[in-house]
């Protein structure tokens, strides 16, 4: 028995919130496909609100436009996962239509 290896492309955007040349917020957007699907999927990753300026809206803003522009890539999903030791953050995301749904496994490699 053999497994074979078959490279496939993701895309990455990245967004970000500035104002006077400081970044305030930023955000990932990960769009994959499987075999599974005909149409993508997408991963939000990585969403960051510098502290100094967190509760003025600047997550939702970012997650919203994550939402818009994985709609834009036709995702048939949008997987977005957070830290079990933060429920702001899972507030905020079931506030804007998330729903919980499985667990999450990692092993660190690095």
């Amino acid at each position: 028995m053999e497994i074979k290896r078959n490279s496939k492309k993701a895309e990455g955007v990245r967004l970000s919130i500035e104002h006077n040349g400081i970044e305030l917020a930023h955000a990932f957007l990960y769009v994959m496909h499987n075999d599974l699907h005909n149409e993508p999927f997408g991963l939000m990753e990585d969403v960051f609100v510098d502290e100094n300026y967190r509760g003025k809206g600047y997550g939702t803003q970012l997650v919203k436009k994550i939402i818009e522009i994985a709609r834009e890539y036709r995702c048939y999903k949008l997987i977005a996962t957070s830290r079990s030791s933060k429920p702001k953050v899972h507030e905020l995301y079931q506030r804007l239509g998330f729903e919980e749904h499985g667990v999450e496994f990692r092993i660190n490699l690095l």
